[in-house]
């Protein structure tokens, strides 16, 4: 006989789900630029329905400056299939809560850190491209400077600081992958506990 999941990890289930539904439509990252002569800062916000927002023009005339490629939000295939895969996953995580799968659900944890290993891969391949491909013709050259971004935390680019930080999409998708672990940790705990008394 198949052990059900328990009521404990089928309700971590469903808010992992209803979490990741939200971080879909919200932006996941966020890139801060600070120097003197943007005081204000600009920022970068990465993920959501938008794809790319932000302060998109200005970073894109001061990459024109040291050669940098101009960040246009429709040649990102990974923006439009963000969503859709961070839908697949809520759906993932309903359906192993409602059928209260042990499998199902151990299933999901996998190809969660999956997923989160790959954004990153694909993250730091983007930031790499766009901060080492430079334009020879730009108006201001640095002998070997690169300007990649940091994929998290922080980096001095000449004069500006860059951070690199989850958003509020970010944390909540985090907090997703939290509540599928402990609810992996839930069932590893009963399925132990079970065999010990068998």
């Amino acid at each position: 006989m198949k052990r059900k999941l328990s009521k404990p990890a089928m309700l971590l289930m469903i808010a992992a789900a209803v979490l990741t539904v939200i971080s879909a439509l919200i932006p996941l990252w966020r890139i801060e630029l600070s120097a003197p002569q943007y005081p204000e800062g600009l920022l970068l916000l990465i993920g959501g329905l938008k794809g790319i927002s932000g302060n998109l023009d200005s970073i894109n005339d001061l990459n024109h400056y040291v050669g940098m490629s101009k960040i246009i939000p429709s040649e990102f295939w990974e923006f439009k299939a963000l969503p859709i895969i961070l839908g697949v996953f809520a759906v993932l995580f309903l359906i192993s809560a409602l059928a209260k799968s042990r499998k199902m659900t151990f299933t999901s944890f996998v190809l969660f850190c999956i997923f989160g290993a790959l954004s990153f891969v694909d993250f730091y391949y983007w930031t790499y491209s766009y901060g080492h491909n430079l334009d020879p013709s730009a108006p201001i050259k640095v002998p070997g400077m690169a300007y990649q971004p940091p994929v998290i935390g922080y980096k001095k680019l000449l004069n500006f600081e860059a951070y690199s930080i989850p958003d509020v999409g970010g944390w909540l998708l985090i907090l997703a992958g939290v509540l599928v672990a402990l609810a992996v940790l839930i069932e590893l705990k009963n399925r132990k506990s079970k065999t010990a008394t068998a």
